[in-house]
């Protein structure tokens, strides 16, 4: 399933309720679980195969983050 049109703060949102901290904030958004890095870059809407990545990295299923968006 590709996501499309979600900001970068619909999905830090989301990413925190999964027990994401966000750790660095600038042109991207640094976040970790405490053994997972991610960064998520600061856009209006995030490019979908670029969110599918994001999820991917988080160990996350689709179905997983979207009931956290």
């Amino acid at each position: 399933m590709l996501f499309t049109d979600l900001s970068s703060d619909r999905v830090v949102t989301a990413l925190s309720k999964a027990g994401f901290k966000i750790i660095r904030q600038g042109k991207h958004i640094g976040m970790s679980d405490g053994a997972r890095h991610l960064t998520i870059p600061r856009h209006n809407r995030i490019n979908p195969y670029t969110l599918k990545s994001i999820i991917k990295d988080a160990g996350l299923t689709d179905e997983q983050f979207n009931k956290l968006v």
